[in-house]
């Protein structure tokens, strides 16, 4: 499959302009995870192709169509996913987000895209300051992740998911602090502090 020229600073050559039955253009891009099934059981994967509302998996565990998974990437983190069709090589999967999460989505498969090509690099506008403690961060949904605090800045801190871990996007408080979720790397993720009367 012939990878789509995306712009370092746009996602929206993501969206197909097609009106054929994938809303969203699939890229070539590898990231390693996993993904439990419906049993929850762990099966180690990787991307064929992916787009912000879906993707196709290479794996040995083949789920059956309609299936409910929840998938852990590397670089993006945890997204719910229902399985639509399964083959030889693995399976496909329509990721099950909001829109805004969609949307915060095709932004990290773009930097992810182009960040060895364009040689970019996570900014940071603050020196983080290592540190350790535990910590329980709470998501939107009421739903509670532990984890262990890495370091720490004036706009934001970094932690390593004891199980669990959030998705790219995903709004999280800790504390009276409220971030959102800027990067994810397997278990270890980044927030950024959300000021006060920021969407």
């Amino acid at each position: 499959m012939t990878v789509p020229h995306v712009s370092a600073v746009s996602s929206h050559t993501l969206i197909n302009p097609n009106k054929d039955r994938r809303l969203h253009k699939r890229i070539t891009l590898r990231l390693f995870g996993r993904v439990l099934d419906e049993t929850s059981a762990d099966h180690d994967v990787q991307t064929v192709d992916i787009s912000c509302s879906g993707a196709m998996i290479r794996s040995a565990h083949r789920p059956l169509p309609g299936a409910q998974v929840i998938c852990y990437f590397n670089d993006l983190g945890r997204v719910a996913a229902t399985v639509i069709r399964s083959g030889p090589q693995g399976f496909a999967v329509h990721f099950q987000t909001l829109e805004h999460k969609r949307d915060k989505l095709a932004d990290r498969l773009t930097w992810l895209l182009n960040k060895d090509r364009l040689s970019l690099v996570d900014e940071r506008v603050a020196t983080r300051v290592a540190t350790s403690g535990p910590a329980v961060l709470t998501l939107g949904d009421g739903s509670e992740i532990g984890c262990r605090v890495l370091d720490i800045s004036l706009t934001g801190a970094s932690f390593e998911a004891e199980k669990d871990v959030p998705m790219v996007g995903d709004i999280v408080i800790i504390g009276n602090v409220r971030g959102e979720v800027v990067r994810v790397e397997q278990k270890v993720f980044a927030i950024r502090y959300k000021r006060t009367g920021e969407i």
